[in-house]
Formats: structure tokens, C-alpha cells, sequence
């Protein structure tokens, strides 16, 4: 979410009573800032290749601490019964990114929104949208540290020549937390945006966030446009043992031009695992028609066949006929097993029905992706902050917040400090206007109507890239 499944818990109505959690972070880390920065490059330099693309960086300056040392419930028992928007997490169990650059993780698989433009057939471009969809949660694979909440007013931009597009999100309202953004290719070919507000409910043993807000795709060329909503994501085991994390509910992709719609089940794990991070779906014509079945991992890859070859498969399974099994990579299998108590154990990975078209397969993370966060290739090169970017960059955007930018460095301390300085200058700003009657006002989008689905929706107002940055508040 990209859930971001804590997001919602910095909240500047906290008392600060968890505050002292952050300070003993520091002190049991024991970090040496003079050995932060591992890269050995200047956090700021940046590589060009040969062919005039720029390189982005491949690991971050300083590796991630342990959190074996922390317990979620040390925290979480001082807080039933009370708003989880309303609780202050120590930072040790944050992710060195802010929630807004944890949405433009959507971005990471972009040549499937580039195969759905080149497609003449509406079926096929059906497909694609469908499996960007899906791609869109792969990234929170293992990915159980929290985004920053990001300030009132956060903005992030990125713009990526190489693959095509240009992105702006905004953070357009604290209570609820509320996260829009607008991205565009850069051969004006297809408009994506959105907004996301994560409602958070604790169960006890899991946190599960229900994502509200609608995602829009539009294809120019083919004057077509999709829409859809996330599927619930749930982080396991945050009291004791090891955090897993699983996505379920039904997404349902509607193509508003040809009335095409498609149906996609996200399997909640089930008793033994059997089901853990299955999808499962079909696309149908707007006479209900079935066009195709779609199947697979959110974690792995999605395979699309016709339905009457995956009927006839089905029955020859019920029947206990011999299945081929796709070979799954090692790492997959190690991990999905290698997990602690209350992690259900996973022995098959997708079973293949030959004749199956390959839709979609996940990146492979880089290697000291587990000393990472357990972040892909694209989301360690988010928070880079290269040379001459603060002269253009807006005042508002993440890679300038000081609390990301030191815990990203190993300086944990200071990082928990600025945290903590942050939110209590945001307290401090709402206490002020809320004095002087004076309402916030978003500076990049506005709420409107979603042109297509006629529900609430938080629409970009342009100008961003025009670069006149005077009336962006001070927020850090």
C-alpha cells in the first residue's frame, strides 16, 4: 500500500507518551555516525552510463539496524482501547522512506502500463492494466517497517526520463490521513493518479489497513480509463514472532470506455498456507461474457489462459490427475518457509496450466536487499538526493525532511529528534490556525469528483512543474 500498513500511527495528536521508546533507540543501537555512509560515494554524486542515462544508486549509505531488540506490544499494550491514528511508534520501527514515497512504488513496473498503450486489442490491454494492478503491491513483499506519516503539506516528486513519466503526490490532509498524486508519461500517452487513505484496525495479533480511495489509469491514445481499488493488507504476529504480512479482498478493475471489467480475488492465507498470496480472477465483457482467468502470486508472477482450459484443468485436478508445477526460484521457497510461529508453511508455489500466457513476474530484489528493508531496486533510489536537486526541488519534498534523510544515514538519534521536532512544529502550526480561523489550504490538488466513478476524489490542479514554489508552507 502500497498499504504502508502503519501509516496513520505518527500522528501529531499523540500525548508524546511513546516518546521516550525513541530516545532508548539510540542508546541500544549504539550507532557510529562517523560510519554511516558505506556507499562510498557521495550521498549526492550520481553516475552517468555510457548511453547518457543517469545510474541511480544501488544500496543505501548505512545498512539497516536490527529490530530483534523491540517488541511492537511494548507499545501497542499501552494503547488498547485508543485510536491507532492517535499513537507515536518509535522510529526504530520505521523504514527510512515517507509514505509518499512508498505510493510511487506504483511507478516500479511501468512497462506494463506502456504494453497496455502499445495493444490494439482491449482484451490484451485489460491484461496488462490488470497485472499492473497486482504489481502495484509486490514491492510490500517483506516489507513490514512503516512509512513515515508524511507532514500536512509533504510533497515528492520524480521524475524518471528513462522510464518514461513524471509523478507529484501531496500529503492533503492529516486527520484523516489522506496521500494524492498525479503521474503522466512523458509522451503525454497516459494519465495515473489517485488517492489513498488507509483505514487502520488493530486485531490483537494483526494490524489490518482497508485502503479507501479510488486508482484511475487513463490511456489517451485509446480514450480509455480504469479504475480500481486496493486490496486490504493485514501485518501478522506484531506482537510475538516473526511479521508477515498478506493482502486479501476483491479488486475490481472496470474499464469505463468498453465496459470490460476485471475481477481479482486476493486470497486470504487460509488454514496450512495453502492459499497465502494467491490471485486469483477473470475478465469478463459488459455482458457478463468470460474472456480469460487469471491466476498466480502477488509475491511471484501472473499467468493468464482461457477459461475453458483452466475449467477442463480444475476438473482433471479434482480428479487427482498429474499437474506440472512451474519450478519456483529457491529464494522464493526459502522464504515463504523460513518464517517463525503463526506463519502458516507454504510448500507449492503457482501451479502452471500449460497454454498459460505469462502476464507479469516480479523483479529480483538486489542482493543486500534484506540489509535494505527489504526495499527493490527502485525504492532504494527514491530518497536519493542528488546534486544541484535542492536548488529545484519544492521546500515540501521528502528527501529534505531531516528525521528520513539522518535514519537513512544510520543516525538514529538525531533522526528520532527531528521526528519528535517535526510533529510537535506541525501541533504547533494547527494550534495556530486553528486560533487565527484560518483553514489549510492545499497547494497542488483539489477535491472533486472522480469524473468517472462520480465518487469524492482528490484531483491534481497542474502548475507543479512550472516550478513557483513561493507559497509552500515551512514544514520543516
Amino acid at each position: 500500500s502500497p498499504c504502508g500498513f502503519y501509516t496513520g500511527f505518527d500522528s501529531d495528536n499523540s500525548s508524546g507518551d511513546f516518546s521516550e521508546a525513541n530516545h532508548k533507540v539510540a542508546e541500544m543501537l549504539d550507532l557510529d555516525p562517523h560510519q554511516s555512509n558505506r556507499s562510498g560515494k557521495h550521498n549526492g554524486e550520481t553516475e552517468i552510463q555510457e548511453n547518457g542515462i543517469k545510474r541511480h544508486r544501488t544500496s543505501l549509505p548505512a545498512p539497516m539496524f536490527s529490530r530483534s531488540d523491540f517488541s511492537v506490544w511494548s507499545i501497542l499494550k499501552k494503547c488498547i482501547g485508543l485510536e491507532l491514528s492517535k499513537i507515536t511508534m518509535p522510529i526504530v520501527f520505521n523504514e527510512p522512506l515517507s509514505f509518499l514515497q512508498r505510493i510511487t512504488e506504483y511507478m516500479e513496473h511501468i512497462y506494463l502500463i506502456n504494453k497496455a498503450c502499445s495493444h490494439a486489442d482491449p482484451l490484451e490491454r485489460m491484461q496488462a492494466v490488470a497485472a499492473f494492478a497486482v504489481s502495484a503491491v509486490a514491492s510490500q513483499w517483506e516489507r513490514t517497517g512503516k512509512p513515515f506519516n508524511p507532514l500536512l503539506g509533504e510533497t515528492y516528486e520524480l521524475t524518471r526520463e528513462d522510464l518514461g513519466f513524471r509523478f507529484i503526490s501531496e500529503q492533503v490532509s492529516h486527520h484523516p490521513p489522506i496521500s494524492a498524486f498525479y503521474s503522466e508519461g512523458l509522451n503525454k500517452d497516459f494519465i495515473f493518479h489517485g488517492s489513498i487513505y488507509p483505514k487502520l484496525k488493530f486485531w490483537g495479533k494483526s494490524i489490518e489497513a482497508e485502503p479507501r480511495g479510488t486508482i484511475t489509469l487513463e490511456l489517451l491514445k485509446h480514450n480509455e480509463a480504469y479504475t480500481w481499488t486496493n486490496p486490504t493488507c493485514c501485518v501478522h504476529n506484531v506482537i510475538i514472532g516473526k511479521l508477515w504480512l498478506e493482502q486479501y479482498g476483491t479488486v475490481e478493475i472496470v474499464n469505463h470506455s468498453t465496459g470490460d471489467k476485471c475481477v481479482l480475488n486476493f486470497k486470504p492465507c487460509g488454514l496450512f498456507g495453502k492459499e497465502l498470496h494467491r490471485v486469483e480472477g477473470y475478465i469478463q465483457d459488459k455482458n457478463r461474457k468470460k474472456l480469460c482467468v487469471i491466476y498466480g502470486k502477488w509475491t511471484e508472477c501472473l499467468w493468464c489462459t482461457d477459461p475453458t482450459t483452466y475449467e477442463t484443468y480444475k476438473k482433471n485436478e479434482r480428479r487427482g490427475g498429474e499437474q506440472k508445477k512451474s519450478k519456483p526460484s529457491e529464494d522464493v521457497i526459502k522464504s515463504e518457509n523460513d518464517e517463525a510461529d503463526d506463519m502458516p508453511e507454504v510448500q507449492d508455489t503457482v501451479q502452471f496450466i500449460p497454454g498459460s500466457k505469462l502476464l507479469w513476474r516480479i523483479n529480483c530484489r538486489p542482493p543486500n536487499s534484506s540489509q535494505m528493508y527489504n526495499f527493490t531496486s527502485f525504492a532504494v533510489s527514491l530518497n536519493e538526493l542528488e546534486k544541484g536537486m535542492e536548488a529545484i526541488l519544492a521546500p515540501t519534498d521528502c528527501r529534505l525532511r531531516p528525521d528520513i534523510r539522518n535514519m537513512e544515514n544510520g543516525n538514529m538519534d538525531v533522526a528520532s529528534k527531528e521526528k519528535e521536532r517535526l510533529e510537535e512544529k506541525q501541533r504547533a502550526a494547527r494550534k495556530e490556525r486553528a486560533r487565527d480561523e484560518v483553514e489549510w489550504h492545499t497547494r497542488w490538488f483539489h477535491q472533486g469528483t472522480n469524473p468517472y466513478t462520480g465518487t469524492s476524489d482528490w484531483l491534481y490542479s497542474g502548475g507543479y512543474f512550472d516550478r513557483d514554489f513561493s507559497d509552500c508552507p515551512d514544514i520543516y
